[in-house]
């Protein structure tokens, strides 16, 4: 049986330095390990420092560590978890790789060297030990190569694509020699533990993600080119508009960086077939790009620059910048009314205009090169979907992509222009299949060798859509959707307009709590869209408040504490599961919850003043009391100390940047957990409602809080005012403090006062309905909506 509770990271890069990061991220000490620096910089030499000096080194390791810190994204879940690294060198610390369960290569993309270091590690590393490279291309059974008859079983391609914390691909790469166990065992540690999805891929150039990847950007490239449209125009049409991440083509390329693009491609090239070099061919102009360093982000300028506030983009035949323009065409315009990606998709595919015309000679191709290469670098088509959906955030798969714009009528248009159709699908379409997935009973199959076959799913993936597909619904409305997920387990899940929270889900959580307390053991509160909850619906509130209907609102707010009291004294568990944006109204849903089982990535936090408002369901009060619950038995409390951070927290609108930093904020304590993959989210939190019910779960005894009254509201008041004088709150922002800090202080009593928790809600909807009358707040409300950004009034 395998366990890894330590790992080494030969190579210290951009790459190596991101999986050690995420490797320590989920609690994993890591080595890492790079070569010896072969001169010294300046600064070594000012401070005396030799070639031999461990300082010197270890530089490359030791920068790289430093470098974590200011990256953006951030590699790193939180700060310290960088002290679970230990930095080395390849020359003095080889021995470091002796406890090693899993030793990760991230050199060089270069074959002879890869085989030089796993010379090396071979002769150190424990016997059973795991090894890998993270090579993004090169043959994996070449590496092996030579090397022990225990390391051939135990070695194997771990392919993350980067950012390693954000995304999602893992492509896993067996050589013939490796064991069954080890294979089966980096699928099932990768999902659970580094919580990523994990594909097994042939060993072919560049496996499957990089190789369709790349052929479709410079398919897209080439046409481009070919039929003059912009770079602009292409990114306008080939991004969330076809379901592909907002970079697009061109804006990705500069990301990625046109010098990684262009090895990644040359790697192809050269190991193909000779039908299949041309496409793989750097154009010449992109040549010319890379000699002049004009690599995309990391130069400043690649198919975009930025002049100031203004984007330009590179036109290929003069190679000067000039002013973008987005492709418009009445496809683009009839996609947007249709409902669905699959429906958007077609429109525009088969739109007859310039939007069309691009669409189809760029996706078709694509879908072709996929059908010819399935088999040959996947085992199914549901790799080959799920490495282009995980690891270029495309949200439809190849396959998937061709069943929504119809298989039977895409093939008919390519035969028509003479495109050579697989014999597979050919036949697949004879023998009366019709489309490559087929969904049954909440069911998915998929088509292989003349016959649907169940799609076998992780039994921690949880698919709300295949359950309700089920007709396990018990009630819905606009909003929500109460739904049994087993085992005598409920859950609510938000659907309206970004699971923006108005009464059609007020009144779905006041009946999900009621129904679980009579019949169930307990209720999860989880979706599975792009975001848990960014808060109320502010169109509403903003609408109501605009038509002087005050009492309305005020209704409104306390029915949402009604119902965030509703969950927090339930006599069942009710376990929140948040993940992305957890905004405003989300936040306040999660922390009345018997307990919160959260995704690593996960951003929570009271942003209400960023609209002009504080917190009125409950939010601040929640987050005060879990301050003080959080303490330990018999510890003397400062009230003020904990007002001070709340009311910090909640004033400048604190957003956790990952699950480990909301633990810092309070808003996430001892009795809540984190769940790295966030397609087991939803089961990890059923299975913490089944716990807490077989220990027989008791809902909290309502208690009187301690607050700090008007000696506590005179020192939060003073801290508001000394920001406002600094400049760093404006004076509106003052007036929302002074209304956040009566709050928070518990109104005009005496220090140490115990209040019950409705006075405390009282204050919080008061002061709420005080703001919302006030134009500024208003006029705050109305710029998140049309901007989507906070506006300083």
């Amino acid at each position: 049986m395998f366990q890894i509770q330590k790992a080494a990271v030969i190579g210290s890069g951009v790459m190596g330095a991101g999986i050690a990061a995420h490797l320590v991220n989920v609690g994993i000490p890591t080595v890492l390990l790079d070569i010896v620096p072969k001169t010294l910089t300046s600064e070594e030499e000012s401070m005396g420092l030799t070639l031999e000096s461990k300082q010197v080194r270890n530089r490359f390791s030791s920068s790289a560590v430093q470098k974590l810190f200011k990256q953006k994204p951030a590699p790193l879940t939180a700060k310290e978890n960088a002290t679970l690294i230990t930095v080395g060198n390849l020359e003095d610390d080889m021995r470091l790789l002796e406890d090693a369960d899993w030793i990760i290569e991230v050199v060089v993309e270069n074959l002879a060297i890869k085989k030089q270091v796993f010379e090396r590690v071979d002769c150190v590393r424990k016997k059973g030990s795991i090894v890998s490279s993270n090579t993004s291309g090169i043959s994996v059974e070449q590496m092996a190569e030579g090397r022990s008859e225990d390391f051939r079983k135990h070695f194997l391609g771990t392919h993350f694509f980067n950012p390693p914390r954000y995304l999602k691909l893992l492509e896993i790469i067996p050589t013939k020699t490796t064991s069954p166990e080890v294979r089966s065992f980096m699928k099932e540690f990768g999902e659970d533990v580094l919580g990523k999805g994990v594909v097994e891929a042939r060993d072919t150039p560049n496996f499957i993600a990089n190789r369709i990847g790349t052929y479709g950007l410079l398919v897209t490239l080439q046409e481009a080119l070919r039929h003059g449209y912009t770079f602009s125009e292409v990114d306008s049409v080939t991004g969330p508009l076809i379901g592909r991440p907002k970079s697009a083509t061109f804006r990705t390329l500069d990301v990625v960086g046109l010098d990684t693009f262009a090895h990644v491609a040359n790697n192809v090239y050269e190991n193909v077939e000779e039908e299949e070099k041309n496409i793989f061919k750097i154009p010449t102009f992109l040549q010319v790009m890379i000699e002049h360093k004009w690599l995309g982000s990391k130069t400043g300028k690649g198919f975009f620059i930025k002049k100031g506030k203004e984007i330009l983009e590179l036109n290929p035949d003069t190679l000067q910048y000039e002013a973008c323009k987005k492709l418009r065409a009445p496809s683009i315009e009839a996609s947007k009314q249709e409902k669905g990606l699959a429906n958007k998709l077609k429109t525009l595919v088969y739109g007859d205009d310039r939007a069309g015309t691009l669409l189809w000679s760029i996706l078709t191709p694509t879908l072709l090169y996929a059908a010819k290469l399935n088999k040959e670098i996947a085992d199914n088509i549901v790799a080959i979907d799920q490495a282009m959906k995980w690891g270029f955030g495309w949200e439809m798969g190849p396959f998937e992509t061709w069943d929504a714009i119809g298989v039977r009528q895409s093939v008919e248009k390519m035969s028509e222009k003479g495109l050579t159709i697989p014999v597979w699908v050919q036949e697949m379409l004879e023998n009366g299949f019709e489309t490559f997935y087929k969904r049954d009973n909440g069911f998915v199959y998929y088509y292989e060798d003349g016959a649907y076959r169940l799609l076998e799913q992780n039994k921690k993936a949880i698919s709300l859509r295949q359950i309700k597909e089920q007709g396990r619904v018990l009630k819905k409305n606009s909003g929500g959707s109460l739904i049994d997920i087993g085992d005598g387990v409920l859950c609510l899940e938000f659907h309206s307009p970004n699971n923006a929270i108005g009464m059609d889900i007020i009144q779905m959580i006041h009946f999900a709590v009621d129904e679980a307390s009579r019949n169930y053991k307990g209720l999860v509160i989880g979706n599975q869209s792009k975001n848990f909850c960014v808060g109320a619906n502010l169109a509403m509130m903003l609408m109501e408040a605009q038509d002087d209907n005050y009492f309305e609102i005020d209704w409104v707010v306390k029915q949402f504490q009604a119902a965030m009291m509703k969950i927090k004294y339930s006599p069942k568990p009710v376990v929140a599961a948040p993940y992305g944006m957890t905004l405003g109204g989300g936040a306040e849903v999660c922390l009345p919850a018997a307990s919160i089982q959260a995704s690593s990535e996960t951003y929570i936090g009271l942003v209400e003043v960023g609209v002009g408002l504080i917190p009125g369901g409950g939010g601040s009060k929640e987050l005060y009391m879990k301050h003080i619950n959080q303490l330990p038995q018999g510890v003397e409390v400062d009230l003020q100390k904990i007002a001070n951070k709340v009311f910090e927290t909640v004033a400048l609108a604190k957003v956790s940047t990952s699950a480990q930093e909301a633990f810092k904020g309070n808003f996430l304590g001892a009795k809540d957990a984190v769940s790295v993959n966030g397609d087991h989210l939803l089961y990890d939190a059923k299975q913490r409602v089944l716990a807490l019910y077989e220990a027989g779960y008791k809902a909290p005894v309502r208690k009187k809080v301690p607050v700090v009254g008007e000696t506590g509201y005179g020192t939060l008041l003073l801290g508001a005012q000394a920001m406002h004088l600094s400049g760093y709150i404006s004076e509106y922002d003052l007036v929302i403090a002074k209304q956040l800090a009566y709050v928070i202080a518990g109104g005009r009593v005496p220090y140490g006062t115990e209040v019950d928790e409705q006075y405390l809600l009282d204050l919080e909807r008061e002061a709420f309905i005080s703001l919302i009358k006030e134009m500024k707040s208003q006029e705050r409300m109305q710029h998140m909506l049309i901007k989507g950004k906070p506006l300083r009034n």
